[in-house]
């Protein structure tokens, strides 16, 4: 549907009163218009009353009968917002519509999976039915077509609901009651009933707890989660959150836009405010998370002389069970990493149930200084979640990886729950499984050196005790609009920090204000970043950027001599391949997607060594060593033309010639080079790129210094990432010492970080354009094309944000030019190197 239709819509303008533009784009048919209101009313399960659709469809009922067709057929939840018309006046309660949904997806035989994620949630909670009982439910549905007494499967599916966790402070109405009801009422639910008819709406909290749960499972009432407009919520990590499938309606994406832009010390009208959204819609939102247990109101939700005897015994999320003071969180960098205080061991807290953690972070919240402090911004991808959910690393580890996945987001008061799982996760693993241990450590190691150290800046606006911490994770800020998840930011945050590497399947986050140590724009963190550092380095593996559609007929000369070849297909991570077979792989990849060939190892995999930066004074004196690789020469080039001293990251050095062989927990680099099998699909593409590693033995992993080729003219560059590494505990300390020693998060040097990152985001954007426009000039590109490419706003998709490249292009022996599937003549090299020095 056309967006200004939608929006037209949405402020209820009749056909009378749409622009002229509009009414064209609807072929200037009233009946096409009217059409298009009912379609979008129903799919926004709006009410029908105060809405444009009550002037198109005259049958109030009809209308709210299609709606919930429409809404049960697309497994969407329940629209607890219209409850008095679903429930007074249709008699459909939200376990009958859940048992609904339930039955046609059997008769169907479809999969669990089937079932969008929070529509998964709330039949769990009301029918009691998850992945495994659903599998169970369709084996005996199977089972009993063999026999001559068939059931179908609402035979099978339960009468009533399970019992619910019900707040005090929630609200229970009537529903639609007989006589015939009442009849078989106890006393007490006879009184209860008529105390709602006679006096109205009453609190579950003033009612007897029995009393509640019989009418609700009877479904003679229905019960309101209230939200005001200076309620407060908080978002303990998730449990009963199902993980099936992302449906994309229009309430689904309203709770994920919520879920990484809500905190504690917004209330729900200044969230509206700051995603422009409409008030009655996040509460909306608000109120089913409450609902289905994934938040918890802040604040005194209900006087404690309104409550009924019976509610004490009762369990209830929201009753905090213990203690725990944030600032017993300290750091010490003593045997090279940072640990928690004695006193605030993991090991005292291993019998903590999760429901007594997450109750934890709710009080930690409390004990912290009043008034809202901005915080610091630890951004990840979705590999880092996917890697704490794999591995059984920790008994309880899984449900914050959800809650990092899902809700987009961990906050600072629910790290101390987290940090004490990644305090339980084991130092070593088997094969792969290592990888999944060396990042939840050293994540751990990362979140207590950001979070609450006064050492980190001498800024006067820091707290005495340092700032604040939020993991949030990238994929769901772009699902904000650009103008949204920029308010969100600068609300809530003073500094944001990128994990390193990023995957190359998702766009970096870009800001100006909060200032960001990461990569500064997408080009960045692509492709065409590599080629620029070549550039201007002047040095770098032979590397060749076919565009899509290209193909080879035989391997370039280039690689002929190579035995392991570097693969990166556009917007994916790259992978080790042996060169024998590589050649027919690129061909099928080529069909749909631009690829860069790489050199990478002659002898085997080449062998790689990471240099962490900013550069201490100390590291740059001395001659070349393997020990001291930051005196390189086109480390040097690099300091020169990138400003390495007020941004963090690594740099990584290949040794192509190396016979050294390495181990895999050792060789990783946190992208493909340590992957067993590397993805390499595009648009539904099922090759892949795998990577090989050598069998080696304990012995034969590399001594520090001693094994190691140390001739300088054997290493080149292979890539530039800033932010903050995972993959490896020692460079990761390396990093954040250097944080702390060049004050890079001082106001002066974030101030000179700024500067560099938009000098910076200019010259890349100038490099790509000048590739765009001319096959031969390197240092080309003018100012217009690269000011229209600095003006567009950000876009959530990799594909459409970094420019692809038309050309074919061949960086080898310090110079990058076009490539036409032959080995560019020497003239023409001198050529460009005349241009590079001009």
């Amino acid at each position: 549907m056309n967006t200004d239709v939608e929006f037209h819509i949405r402020q209820n303008y009749p056909w009378n009163k749409l622009p002229a533009n509009v009414k064209q784009s609807l072929g200037n048919s009233q009946r096409e218009y009217e059409k298009h209101v009912l379609l979008y009313s129903i799919r926004n399960q709006l009410r029908f009353r105060c809405n444009l659709v009550r002037h198109v469809k005259k049958d109030e009922r009809k209308y709210y009968e299609e709606l919930l067709k429409y809404s049960r057929e697309h497994l969407m939840l329940y629209p607890y917002h219209l409850s008095d018309i679903m429930v007074k006046g249709l008699r459909i309660t939200p376990f009958s519509y859940y048992i609904g949904i339930m039955e046609d997806i059997m008769n169907s035989e479809k999969s669990y999976d089937s079932l969008p994620n929070f529509t998964a949630a709330d039949c769990l909670r009301l029918l009691g039915i998850g992945r495994n009982q659903y599998i169970d439910l369709m084996n005996q549905c199977r089972s009993s077509k063999k026999f001559f007494r068939r059931k179908t499967a609402r035979d099978l599916l339960p009468v009533k609901p399970v019992e619910i966790s019900v707040e005090p402070w929630w609200v229970a109405q009537t529903g639609y009651i007989t006589e015939d009801d009442i009849r078989i009422c106890s006393l007490a639910e006879k009184s209860a009933i008529d105390k709602m008819i006679d006096t109205g709406p009453q609190l579950a909290g003033s009612i007897e707890y029995n009393v509640v749960l019989s009418l609700y499972n009877k479904g003679f009432i229905y019960l309101d989660v209230p939200i005001s407009d200076d309620s407060c919520i908080s978002v303990p990590p998730l449990e009963g959150f199902v993980m099936n499938r992302v449906q994309g309606d229009y309430f689904e994406t309203l709770l994920y836009k919520i879920f990484v832009s809500i905190d504690e010390h917004t209330n729900v009208s200044e969230l509206a405010n700051v995603l422009e959204i409409d008030l009655g819609l996040v509460k909306n939102a608000v109120s089913m998370y409450c609902r289905l247990g994934f938040a918890l109101k802040k604040g005194q939700v209900i006087n404690p002389d309104q409550l009924h005897p019976t509610w004490r015994s009762a369990p209830s999320v929201n009753r905090l069970k213990g203690t725990m003071d944030p600032q017993k969180m300290l750091l010490s960098w003593e045997g090279g990493s940072p640990v928690l205080d004695a006193g605030s061991s993991a090991t005292d807290t291993d019998t903590t149930s999760l429901e007594d953690q997450a109750d934890t972070a709710s009080v930690n919240s409390l004990s912290m200084p009043v008034g809202h402090t901005k915080r610091i911004a630890f951004l990840f991808d979705s590999t880092l979640t996917a890697f704490l959910m794999m591995g059984n690393l920790s008994p309880n580890l899984k449900s914050h990886a959800v809650t990092m996945f899902e809700v987009g987001k961990l906050s600072d008061e629910s790290l101390d729950s987290f940090l004490l799982e990644l305090e339980k996760v084991e130092s070593t693993a088997e094969g792969e499984a290592q990888r999944y241990f060396d990042h939840a450590l050293t994540l751990r190691n990362t979140i207590l050196f950001l979070r609450y150290n006064k050492d980190l800046t001498s800024d006067p606006e820091q707290p005495n005790n340092g700032f604040p911490l939020d993991l949030l994770r990238c994929e769901s800020l772009l699902g904000l609009d650009p103008a949204t998840c920029s308010r969100v930011l600068n609300k809530n945050y003073k500094l944001l920090v990128s994990m390193a590497p990023l995957s190359n399947e998702i766009r970096p986050i870009s800001s100006c204000t909060p200032q960001h140590i990461g990569p500064a724009i997408p080009e960045v963190s692509s492709i065409w970043f590599k080629l620029y550092v070549y550039h201007v380095a002047k040095q770098g593996p032979p590397s060749l950027l076919l565009s899509k559609g290209s193909r080879l007929r035989k391997l370039p000369d280039t690689f002929q001599s190579y035995d392991r070849l570097l693969i990166t297909s556009w917007g994916h991570d790259p992978g080790v391949v042996p060169t024998s077979n590589v050649l027919t792989m690129l061909n099928d990849a080529l069909t749909h997607s631009a690829v860069l060939i790489q050199g990478h190892g002659i002898h085997g995999n080449g062998e790689i060594v990471h240099v962490p930066f900013p550069f201490d004074k100390e590291e740059l004196k001395g001659d070349f060593s393997y020990s001291n690789m930051c005196v390189h020469k086109a480390l040097k080039n690099l300091r020169q033309k990138i400003d390495l001293e007020h941004f963090c990251g690594y740099v990584t050095m290949l040794n192509p010639n190396s016979r050294h062989i390495r181990r895999l927990s050792e060789s990783s680099e946190g992208k493909g080079e340590s992957e067993l099998s590397v993805g390499f699909d595009a648009d539904g593409s099922t090759e892949s790129f795998e990577l090989v590693v050598e069998e080696n033995g304990a012995d034969s992993s590399r001594k520090q210094g001693t094994e190691g080729s140390s001739a300088e003219d054997e290493w080149v560059p292979l890539e530039l990432c800033f932010g903050m590494p995972l993959f490896s505990a020692d460079l990761n300390r390396k990093v954040c010492e250097k944080i702390a020693s060049h004050e890079l998060c001082g106001k002066d040097s974030l101030q000179k970080l700024l500067h560099s990152s938009r000098k910076l985001s200019l010259k890349v954007l100038s490099f790509v354009q000048s590739f765009q426009e001319s096959a031969n000039s390197v240092d080309g590109g003018s100012d217009a094309s690269v000011s229209s490419l600095l003006c567009q706003p950000p876009s959530c998709s990799s594909d459409t944000s970094v420019p692809l490249p038309a050309l074919n292009l061949l960086f080898k022996d310090g110079q990058l030019s076009e490539w036409n599937g032959k080995t560019p003549p020497t003239i023409h090299m001198s050529n460009m190197q005349k241009d590079q020095t001009t």
